[in-house]
């Protein structure tokens, strides 16, 4: 049990050089978490089982400001015996840490709840939240713009750019934050009271480190408790609303509908290719005002138009002008591995959608086109494909599968798509992508569009997706161009 009774109700002006604070991991995350709590005045002791380079030059800076690093395997497998709080930067309830933790009644924060409460009172800044499935990062780097475009000072942060943390330790104000949050960080955080918060969609994903479909959900609905202003949802996923009705949140906060159809009173949606506002205006009942052309929007897939809508209410939410909206989505600079062309050569289009990191993902770049060699594969994460096999059959040339569990996508292909042609890579090395290139190669004819939308995480064989969209640039790079669009099943790589 913690030895400090102050910790439920704690902040930032909070007697934390009475406390033991352990951080699990010492990522980008855990360092800020880490580096936070010792100017704070923490006794802070962080643990990882990796003893890399990068880890080891973290930890010696940490020891310098005065906190205690075990690094190495075995680092991890047993809890301070003074330890008043455990800080996680996304590890799963199960790690056998933090059930020590739970058992003893230590408290478990992610670095997202420790920010929020040491940036009280001195330093409160109002979050603009963005959780879903699919889509946070394509909205929040949406959001970030529009805020920008409305001259405000902002920053991405969360479970993209910066670590919250940074923010707090930041001696430049901000007047608002775009905050990217991840289900892992929901999931460790209970004090959150955002100015405004959107659930993009929900679908399956994640469930070997929530261990149900219903505490993934229950973990995404955190973002709307406590929301001061704006509880925005999906028209087209119930759930989304569902999870605003039960929420508890600040009384006079709205819930605020975003659809890629005409809008209903309250909502943000289309009308003859414009973006519109039902919700933010005061004439709401008879009429709308607009935002944006779907123009604005690139790529102007409808996946990407729901995300722009759900930045669109967020930041209408906040008071941003609709020039702003619409300038926001013209500048905006929408981060790689989604839906980006790496190469058009033969006719055919090679497509890097490496975020695609679960079926939901994998069907919206899936829809985006008509002919498609699909690479597929990694670490299905309890997923199942069944359902996007059967929904994209007719559009798929040929499937190349790669990574651990290929097979998941594998026997939905047999049972589903049984003519659809499918290569199978079992190397996990680096030459792994060449071989998936060249058997795509050898399967595409022009008109086709090579498509690298996984369905599945990538670390079964990267250090991230972005390393495995990165490897699959490179690999379409080197390919003789003597196997573009050969139909042969003889792609090759350069020699």
């Amino acid at each position: 049990m913690t030895r400090v009774d102050w910790l439920p109700t704690a902040d930032g002006t909070s007697p934390w050089p009475q406390a033991h604070v352990v951080v699990a991991g010492i990522g980008v995350s855990g360092f800020a978490a880490a580096d936070g709590l010792l100017e704070f005045g923490a006794r802070v002791t962080v643990l990882d089982d990796d003893d890399n380079d990068a880890n080891s030059d973290k930890a010696k800076l940490l020891q310098v400001l005065g906190g205690t690093v075990r690094l190495g395997p075995g680092s991890t497998r047993e809890l301070p015996a003074d330890a008043d709080l455990v800080i996680t930067t996304g590890w799963s309830p199960a790690t056998p840490l933090l059930v020590t933790a739970a058992a003893r009644g230590v408290p478990i924060w992610s670095e997202v709840e420790l920010a929020w409460r040491l940036s009280r009172p001195r330093k409160v800044i109002p979050w603009l939240g963005v959780t879903g499935t699919n889509g946070k990062t394509t909205t929040t780097q949406m959001l970030e713009s529009m805020l920008r475009a409305a001259g405000l000072r902002t920053a991405a942060v969360g479970n993209i750019g910066r670590p919250i943390m940074e923010i707090v330790l930041d001696p430049e104000p901000y007047d608002v934050l775009a905050v990217e949050l991840s289900s892992h960080q929901l999931h460790w955080s209970n004090s959150l009271s955002l100015h405004s918060a959107a659930v993009l969609n929900l679908h399956a994903d994640h469930l070997e480190w929530h261990g149900s479909a219903q505490a993934y959900r229950d973990a995404k609905a955190k973002i709307y408790q406590r929301v001061q202003a704006s509880c925005v949802y999906n028209v087209a996923d119930s759930q989304t609303e569902q999870m605003v009705e039960e929420a508890e949140v600040v009384e006079g906060a709205r819930a605020i509908g975003f659809t890629l159809g005409i809008p209903g009173l309250s909502m943000v949606g289309v009308v003859d290719d414009l973006i519109v506002d039902r919700a933010f205006v005061e004439q709401r009942r008879d009429s709308a005002l607009e935002l944006a052309k779907i123009s604005d929007v690139t790529p102007a897939a409808p996946h990407n138009v729901e995300d722009a809508l759900a930045a669109a209410a967020l930041a209408r939410s906040f008071g941003v002008p609709a020039i702003a909206v619409r300038d926001g989505l013209r500048t905006v600079q929408v981060g790689s591995h989604k839906i980006q062309t790496v190469a058009s050569r033969s006719g055919i289009r090679w497509v890097d959608d490496s975020k695609a990191t679960n079926p939901h993902a994998a069907d919206a770049a899936l829809r985006a086109f008509d002919s498609v060699v699909w690479i597929a594969g990694g670490q299905a994460k309890g997923t199942t494909f069944d359902h996007l096999v059967r929904t994209h059959a007719a559009r798929l040339r040929g499937v190349v599968l790669l990574g651990v569990d290929r097979e998941v996508v594998g026997q939905a292909l047999a049972q589903h798509a049984p003519q659809v042609p499918v290569i199978r890579i079992d190397a996990t090395d680096t030459s792994a992508m060449a071989r998936v290139v060249a058997a795509a190669a050898s399967l595409a004819v022009p008109g086709d569009v090579v498509l690298l939308a996984p369905g599945c995480a990538s670390k079964d064989m990267y250090t991230d997706y972005a390393a495995r969209g990165n490897a699959f640039a490179r690999a379409v790079n080197d390919l003789d161009p003597r196997s573009y669009g050969t139909g042969d099943g003889l792609g090759r790589a350069k020699e």
